[in-house]
């Protein structure tokens, strides 16, 4: 089971928009990672190789927690909101459940859950709405009624 303490890194470590350290730092070696209900990716090094190919195709991402975080011995759910600004200028907003089991301190097995609607870039519509949105949602790190 993870201590709050290390949910509180990984939280940080995503909302700084350090994916592949996150995945470094919290992943098991054979971890499994998977969208929805398609099929795995498997191995720390491929889920590396996967966000830094993800990444190099947006300008910038904004990752946010949205509390509280579920926690039940080594299962975890957490909800996040993310921005993607692609190369194009145009974005994407994603609202996820990110299902995790964990061993120990670090991620076995997780399940990305989200609408595929939400991969439809739109254009940007001037960012007050997106900010807005953004700051409703934003994240103490703290793992609520956890010591």
């Amino acid at each position: 089971m993870p201590s709050a303490e290390t949910l509180n890194r990984f939280v940080a470590r995503v909302e700084a928009n350090a994916h592949v350290e996150a995945v470094e730092e919290f992943y098991t070696e054979n971890s499994s990672m998977r969208e929805n209900q398609a099929e795995p990716r498997v191995g720390r090094d491929a889920h590396i190789a996967n966000e830094r190919r993800f990444l190099s195709r947006l300008r910038s991402l904004t990752s946010k927690c949205v509390r509280p975080i579920f926690v039940n011995g080594d299962l975890v759910v957490i909800r996040w909101n993310f921005t993607f600004e692609l190369h194009d200028g145009t974005l994407v907003v994603m609202d996820e459940l990110m299902y995790q089991r964990w061993e120990g301190e670090r991620i076995a097995e997780e399940t990305f859950f989200f609408d595929p609607a939400q991969r439809v870039p739109k254009p940007r519509s001037g960012g007050g709405e997106t900010r807005a949105r953004m700051q409703r949602h934003d994240c103490v790190a703290h793992v609520q009624g956890r010591t």
